[in-house]
Parts: structure tokens; sequence; C-alpha cells
């Protein structure tokens, strides 16, 4: 199941109830905090830009996704990111019981920011 349909950011959170909506409430805070990201919703999930997609939240019926365009490049400083698909994508998968704190979203969050500052837009294939 993907995130909830929604027309921008707020109405993306607003929709969302439960441990979800207090855990994406936090992340997105913290990524807010870390880098001036412009954030949107694409394909169903909230996105943060800068030079390029870097981030995104979505939530599911069960889990939480934060996914990181570079996220490959991130695992010094959370291992549980997991790999997926190609190029350098990574997602920390989360569920209720998964531990993180907004200190932590945001030291990913600013290295995810200053990787797409020194290595370019993730996106553009060259």
């Amino acid at each position: 199941m993907m995130g909830p349909a929604a027309e921008n950011p707020d109405a993306y959170i607003a929709a969302l109830s439960g441990w979800q909506r207090e855990r994406c409430e936090m992340m997105r805070a913290a990524i807010l905090r870390a880098a001036p990201f412009e954030e949107t919703i694409k394909w169903t999930n909230l996105v943060f830009t800068a030079n390029g997609p870097c981030i995104l939240i979505r939530a599911e019926e069960h889990r939480v996704l934060l996914g990181f365009w570079r996220g490959k490049r991130l695992r010094d400083l959370d291992p549980r990111i997991k790999a997926s698909g190609k190029y350098e994508l990574g997602n920390l998968v989360m569920t209720e019981a998964t531990e993180i704190t907004a200190d932590a979203v945001s030291r990913l969050a600013a290295d995810a920011f200053r990787l797409n500052t020194e290595l370019g837009n993730p996106a553009a294939r060259t």
C-alpha cells in the first residue's frame, strides 16, 4: 500500500493517524531542521529535494519508510539502511517498535543534503 493521496505535505501528514503520524511528523520536522530542503508530494510520497531528489517518507499500513536517493552512502550513519533497487537508493524500514530519534534523522538528512550538494542530482543520468 502506498502513502495517502495528498495534494501537499501538510495534507499528507494530516491523512495519517497513530504511530505513523507521530513518526512522520517527527521525521519531517527533523529533516526540515537539518538543511534547506524543498518538500513536495511525488509518487504518493513526501519527498524532500535539494539539487534533485534526496529523501522520501512513505507511510504504509504497517510500516514507514525513510528513503534516501544516496542511501548506500549513509549506511555508516545507520547500518539499518538497506540497499533498494539499482543505483544508490537505500531505505530504513520502520515499524512501531523501531527506535529512531529526531537527532539521528537530522544527521542522516544533513549528510544526504551534503552528498547531493557535492555529487549533484542523483536522478540525472550521465
